[in-house]
């Protein structure tokens, strides 16, 4: 690849998962870390969490998952909705009015820090192809990554004006590549080229002479997850060369790229890293090491062991988190879980905690583009959506409070240490979401 710069003990040991309900492993092996613990501390973690009780829970079969449906009226844009990581702005890409499958597409920034969110198109003299990517900056200005022919090439777009301005990065020699999430400091942008021997990480924005190579990783990488504040640590999510289970690492870029190992629950699952939390350490991820594919939660540089909750397992619907509440210092099991819910009647919106151990669902906001949304740290989800009535608004919707176990079943607490109901106790199930107009919503943004 070439570069052209145009201006300047336990479900976390590695044995098993799973303490009852699936069958161990037929060679255990050696735990993933000295401390015996699944989820090994990178080599910079944002803090230590206090320790915790209680033991994983039971892992069972998984869902069989549905395709999701837009329920918005009209097709999703094609590069998604990117959000910064204080959630300043958003970038996406949309369509121009016209007729179908003649669709004009252009990148679009949206405000989401004032009192009323409000977007700005970003169209230039052509139309951009849908494979394009965008993702937003602090300072307000769009990156789009664009592929010509087996080159990629990487502007900087902002408003001027009536018009809109363009600064042209640079070009990698390269087939595909993949923007990552913005980086916590807002100012630099990373991708991913990613091939089967090795995986090159590109620095694409930010950097002092255009696109710069910064890592070249062993073995295919995808995923992309920053575990502190500083864009420092980067984790991804790593196949072997060859072939094997994919685990999730930690990558230093303050160390030119060193990988060390973040996740290893069992010797042969394949272990991949979702969502991060710097302030509390929560981590939320994905694996079968249960014997099934699973979502859980651990908490980055404990020992303590990788749980599974049954409530997030639910029948014929997929359930993953997109955001997680910042600002609970070493308190992950406080921390609000924003999660996109997709099945047959489309997607909506639940809320989870891991001390509470409940999934509340809810209806998303017409025109909302799943999977995006942030949390304010006093525990507010804002839901960002556009519809022919609003082309840009924010539904805010209150983490609900939980209610103990014995109250909404009608059973004791399951022990004292308060661990959640089993499966014969309280089985999970789809609930018909609650509308927003019914939930615990301070008020919805948009502009007159």
């Amino acid at each position: 690849m070439t570069a052209c710069a145009i201006e300047g003990g336990s479900a976390g040991a590695a044995a098993t998962a799973d303490p009852e309900a699936e069958p161990e492993p037929e060679e255990p092996g050696e735990p993933a870390g000295a401390d015996g613990s699944g989820l090994l501390p990178a080599s910079t973690a944002a803090g230590q969490a206090d320790e915790e009780n209680g033991e994983a829970e039971e892992a069972e079969a998984s869902s069989t998952v549905t395709d999701a449906r837009s329920h918005a009226g009209a097709p999703p844009p094609p590069g998604g909705f990117t959000l910064t990581a204080d959630g300043a702005y958003a970038a996406r890409l949309t369509a121009a009015p016209g007729p179908p499958g003649e669709r004009a597409w252009y990148p679009e920034r949206w405000t989401l820090d004032g009192p009323e969110p409000y977007a700005v198109p970003l169209p230039l003299d052509q139309p951009e192809e849908p494979d394009s990517e965008v993702t937003p900056l602090a300072d307000g200005r769009v990156l789009i990554r664009r592929r010509v022919a087996d080159r990629q090439m990487f502007s900087l777009l902002y408003p001027t004006g009536p018009g809109t301005g363009e600064l042209l990065l640079g070009a990698v020699g390269c087939a595909e590549m993949t923007l990552l999430p913005p980086s916590p400091d807002g100012r630099c942008v990373y991708a991913l080229a990613a091939g089967e021997a090795h995986t090159s990480l590109w620095l694409v924005a930010g950097g002092a002479f255009g696109p710069e190579e910064v890592a070249r990783i062993p073995g295919h990488c995808s995923g992309g997850v920053w575990l502190d504040r500083a864009g420092r640590m980067l984790a991804l999510d790593r196949q072997e060369p060859g072939g094997g289970p994919v685990k999730a690492v930690a990558v230093d870029l303050g160390r030119q790229g060193e990988v060390t190992p973040l996740l290893q629950i069992a010797p042969g699952s394949d272990d991949r890293l979702l969502l991060a939390d710097p302030d509390s350490g929560l981590l939320l991820l994905r694996s079968d090491a249960p014997g099934h594919d699973r979502l859980g939660w651990g908490v980055l540089g404990s020992c303590l062991p990788v749980r599974f909750p049954e409530c997030l397992r639910l029948p014929d619907v997929a359930v993953t988190p997109f955001a997680v509440q910042p600002g609970q210092m070493l308190m992950p099991e406080s921390c609000a879980v924003a999660l996109r819910i997709d099945g047959a009647p489309g997607s909506w919106v639940g809320v989870w905690r891991p001390a509470g151990r409940q999934l509340h669902q809810f209806a998303a906001p017409l025109g909302w583009v799943p999977g995006a949304g942030y949390w304010s740290r006093d525990g507010v989800l804002r839901l960002p959506y556009a519809n022919g009535a609003t082309p840009c608004g924010v539904a805010l919707l209150e983490a609900p409070e939980d209610v103990e176990p014995s109250a909404v079943t009608g059973r004791t607490g399951g022990g004292e240490g308060g661990g959640e109901p089993s499966a014969a106790d309280a089985a999970p199930a789809v609930c018909k979401p609650v509308p927003l107009g019914q939930a615990p919503l301070h008020g919805a943004a948009r502009p007159d």
